[in-house]
């Protein structure tokens, strides 16, 4: 029987999978592991608290992380700035431009950005409609760091094999 469990230090996750009483395999992930210096992640979430869990797992990453409190400020940056941007993670409901709308706007200009939809809300119906706004994923809160590491992993590191999809 395989069980597992995670336990978090500062930007490291151990999972720890027990595969019987004898026996326990550990595997740590460590985002500085990753290695995304000169990547630019983009932030959209209104809740202080889910704010500094980014900024903690992301600190020591490497990326230059951008954060924006509200969809408006999002879409005034996109609106304004032409600087590249590798992966954006966007909360559905945030003030002013909900995350939905902002997913929109950004696709007219930046159709090969990955998005993650960060939500709280588990209907088909939301789920449905950021997938057709272009979200690549749409992710149910809490978001713990091993899913945030793969998410990373994925969209960041893998790039050759994104662009022949894109």
């Amino acid at each position: 029987m395989l069980t597992t469990a995670a336990l978090t230090g500062p930007l490291l996750v151990y999972l720890l999978y027990f595969y019987d009483t004898d026996s326990i395999l550990i595997m740590s992930l460590n985002i500085n592991d990753l290695h995304l210096e000169g990547k630019r992640i983009i932030i959209v979430e209104d809740d202080v608290p889910s704010i500094r869990y980014y900024e903690t797992l992301l600190n020591n990453s490497g990326a230059d992380v951008k954060i924006f409190r509200t969809g408006k400020d999002f879409v005034d940056y996109l609106s304004r700035e032409n600087e590249k941007i590798d992966l954006v993670f966007m909360d559905f409901l945030i003030p002013l431009v909900n995350g939905i709308e902002c997913l929109r706007i950004m696709r007219r200009t930046r159709k090969n950005v990955p998005l993650i939809m960060l939500t709280a809300y588990s209907s088909e119906q939301s789920k449905t409609e950021a997938y057709l706004a272009g979200a690549n994923e749409y992710i149910l809160k809490p978001v713990y760091p091993e899913k945030i590491y793969l998410l990373l992993e994925k969209y960041l590191m893998h790039e050759t094999s994104r662009s022949f999809i894109s």
